[in-house]
């Protein structure tokens, strides 16, 4: 239990690192001042001073932060600003500089998934979109689709791995299926209507693949940013489904959930030895920290999206928003962030209770 809660704060605080590393490297490079970089939250474990920024290591192990001198002011008085820390305030760089600043926490994220993508394909191999059977009384066989075709598209939708097709099907249930596949160096465009089957409780065109291949570098490279896209569509189609009501707020999972999920998959896989558990930590990590890339940049107050947001307006106006305005959107913004974090722990215990 101990290993398994210690695998899931690994994962978290690397992920939060690599975030707050972003904006700090983007801070330093405009010349904005950083008063503390810190990884957790709470009282200070550790801490010290190097050039003229305070680096923190904080007693609770989830979060963190890169506080930048006046974030939300454009000039701070030189008696607020505390000692040894150098540079302007954040509100007095050019909007451009503010703007990579901003963008760097997502963008380093991005980064992340894709070196930890780079290293787990390396691993395991890729899983090319090659069917590998076609089950007997489904669409896919009464369409001619045979083993040893490979999925192009879906209704236009590029497939580039397995799972690109798994996902688009699981996200348009039932809808009707315009597929080409490659066959023989030909390609060839069927029409197929997923039929339901009760036995697994969903819709499927009856195919079964995903061919794993051993994987050189370049090779890695590229189905890196494969496995970016395919992360990025699924965090994006699973918000539009909870928007359309077409899943359960029961089913958003919070930090308590991904700690037991993380715990859960290091428990199973230990038994295969520490490469399938680094392997499965690496899929968990992507995961995760393409769902905080995607989940910052949403234009929404308080989150890196929303103050993006105010800072193209500012671009187009020509001049900022008032900061003192922008401050208190961004503290509404956070109070309903806060309510819903309550709601997602309280939803996270009570699923794990039943």
């Amino acid at each position: 239990m101990v290993i398994n809660i210690l695998c899931a704060v690994l994962v978290f605080s690397v992920i939060v690192l690599f975030h707050e590393l972003g904006h700090f490297l983007m801070a330093k490079r405009a010349g904005i001042g950083v008063v503390e970089f810190s990884l957790g939250m709470g009282p200070r474990i550790l801490s010290f001073v190097c050039g003229g920024t305070r680096y923190s290591w904080k007693i609770l192990p989830l979060g963190g932060s890169c506080m930048m001198l006046g974030e939300d002011m454009d000039d701070v008085p030189e008696e607020e600003i505390p000692d040894g820390v150098t540079g302007i305030p954040f509100g007095q760089a050019p909007a451009f500089a503010r703007f990579l600043v901003i963008f760097g926490g997502p963008l380093f994220n991005f980064l992340m998934a894709f070196l930890c993508a780079f290293v787990m394909i390396l691993m395991s191999g890729y899983d090319r979109p090659v069917i590998q059977s076609v089950m007997e009384g489904y669409p896919a066989e009464e369409a001619g689709l045979q083993a040893g075709d490979t999925v192009t598209d879906i209704n236009g939708h590029a497939i580039r791995i397995y799972r690109d097709m798994t996902a688009y099907t699981q996200t348009h249930t039932g809808a009707e299926l315009e597929v080409t596949v490659l066959r023989g160096g030909e390609k060839r465009t069927v029409t197929l209507t997923p039929a339901y089957s009760a036995a697994d409780g969903r819709y499927l065109i009856g195919i079964r693949g995903g061919a794993y291949e051993q994987a050189n570098v370049l090779t890695a490279a590229k189905y890196s940013v494969y496995e970016l896209r395919y992360w990025v569509y699924i965090t994006y189609e699973s918000l539009f489904m909870l928007v359309r009501r077409q899943v359960s707020p029961d089913e958003l999972s919070g930090p308590v959930r991904i700690v037991s999920m993380i715990g859960t998959t290091v428990q199973e896989t230990r038994q295969y030895g520490i490469g399938t558990v680094i392997v499965n930590l690496l899929n968990m990590t992507v995961l995760l920290s393409v769902n905080l890339a995607v989940m910052n940049l949403l234009p929404l107050p308080a989150l890196d999206g929303g103050r993006l947001l105010f800072i193209i307006v500012e671009m187009i106006r020509g001049r900022r928003v008032d900061p003192e305005l922008e401050a208190k959107v961004h503290i509404a913004g956070f109070g309903l962030l806060m309510a819903l974090m309550v709601f997602v722990f309280y939803n996270d215990i009570r699923m794990l209770l039943k």
